[in-house]
């Protein structure tokens, strides 16, 4: 693997890692094709 691909991968760690991070109640959901990570939506609930 090479730096670009392991700096891509980092990046993609850290983002799901601040969607967790980000939310109370809710889903982070990682979308992958052809084993690459393509897509990560987060879905935040508000409970009261």
């Amino acid at each position: 693997m090479n730096d670009s691909q392991n700096n891509k991968d980092k990046n993609i760690l850290e983002e799901i890692i601040n969607c967790i991070e980000q939310i109370n109640f809710g889903e982070v959901v990682v979308t992958i094709h052809n084993s690459e990570v393509v897509q990560i939506e987060k879905k935040e609930k508000k409970r009261f």
